[in-house]
């Protein structure tokens, strides 16, 4: 039975954190700015720089994307407020149930909303480059790095995103040995940059004739798409440059040629490679924009004046503690090991249930907790 009074002062409370976002996600800046963006478009001359008008469609884009999800939270609270009025006037059991419905729905939208506000890092809004390894284990790790790879893969689609496979190399038996993938999306890098790190799987595995329990890793890199407005200085003779024949996933096209590209980066021993692209400088470039993301990120991380300050990227990429474990038996549990936050339902995280785990993150790292 739905009571009447603790919906409406649930609503009561959600009303003032409706006004609070209007400042937080800077409604009425954005207006302004997108009214600029518009007569800036409708200019004669806005086309000749295809990549500067690409830049200011992006911009508008995700304005009318945040004013748009701002009325619709008003809207969603109108109608919370209307249900209740009616439900006030009429003895109804199911309208009583559907303005606790409207609430709910609220509710959960100005929550999204407010972690909106908390993705204010300098990168956040950019697209987000994901780099999948196996650890020891040969074919157990490599199943665990596919699992891993699907469920980002599926996270990706919750959020309407798109995914494009950049390098993908098989596993010997099963799996995938390693992976990089572009997720191209508002906030994309925001939301998935507390994935970074390394992750545990414990199960029965399927490859194990005795069914023993098996513990495996794999480690994953979240990188920002850096925009052309960052430069990042690789000198030439600080690179290797090796091509070899593109395999996996991607089509008849990349299997006829050697135009895959891994390029070594000699300072660090930084290793990057593409395979999807059609020809081998496209494969270089992306390449080039995955190596550049990677030096400018540890770079920051380590507060150095210059990529040539980096001695080594031991820490960077040395296997650490894991970040969260995925236990399959003999109970169900995933758990981020940073913010404890926990999951019993195994099987919605590996379709993509990803965002109680982001949420907690993202809360606790704007309160500097973690």
């Amino acid at each position: 039975m739905v009571i009447l009074d603790e919906v409406k002062h649930r609503l009561s409370e959600l009303a003032p954190e409706v006004a609070d976002l209007h400042d937080a996600l800077a409604i009425e800046r954005g207006k302004l700015r997108l009214e600029e963006l518009e007569q800036k478009s409708a200019s004669p001359e806005f086309y000749d720089d295809a990549a500067a008008s690409g830049a200011v469609f992006a911009e508008m884009g995700e304005l009318k994307d945040r004013l748009e999800q701002y009325r619709a939270l008003q809207s969603m609270l109108e109608d919370a407020e209307t249900l209740l009025e009616m439900c006030a006037e009429e003895d109804d059991p199911a309208l009583a149930e559907e303005a606790e419905q409207a609430v709910n729905a609220l509710s959960a939208k100005v929550e999204e909303l407010r972690l909106v506000t908390l993705l204010n890092g300098e990168y956040d809004a950019n697209n987000a480059i994901l780099t999948f390894h196996a650890g020891a284990g040969g074919t157990e790790a490599q199943d665990w790095v596919e699992m891993l790879y699907r469920m980002y893969t599926r996270f990706a689609m919750r959020h309407n995103w798109t995914v494009k496979v950049l390098d993908y190399l098989e596993g010997d038996e099963a799996g995938i040995k390693s992976a990089s993938i572009l997720i191209e999306g508002h906030n994309a890098y925001g939301f998935l940059r507390s994935e970074n790190g390394v992750h545990r799987l414990v199960r029965v595995s399927p490859f194990d004739a005795s069914g023993r329990r098996h513990t495996s890793f794999a480690s994953l890199e979240v990188m920002p798409e850096l925009d052309d407005a960052i430069t990042v200085e690789i000198r030439p003779e600080d690179i290797k440059m090796e091509v070899f024949r593109s395999s996996g996933a991607g089509g008849q096209h990349i299997n006829k040629t050697s135009s895959a590209v891994r390029l070594i980066h000699i300072p660090t021993g930084i290793v990057v490679s593409c395979q999807n692209e059609r020809s081998q400088f496209q494969n270089r470039d992306m390449c080039m924009k995955m190596l550049a993301a990677k030096l400018y990120q540890i770079k920051e991380r380590e507060h150095l004046d210059k990529i040539s300050d980096i001695k080594g990227v031991q820490n960077a990429i040395a296997w650490g503690s894991q970040i969260r474990s995925y236990v399959f038996m003999p109970y169900t549990l995933v758990k981020d090991h940073r913010t404890s936050y926990e999951n019993g339902n195994v099987n919605g995280v590996m379709d993509g249930d990803l965002d109680g785990f982001v949420n907690a993150y993202l809360k606790m790292s704007s309160k500097g907790e973690l």
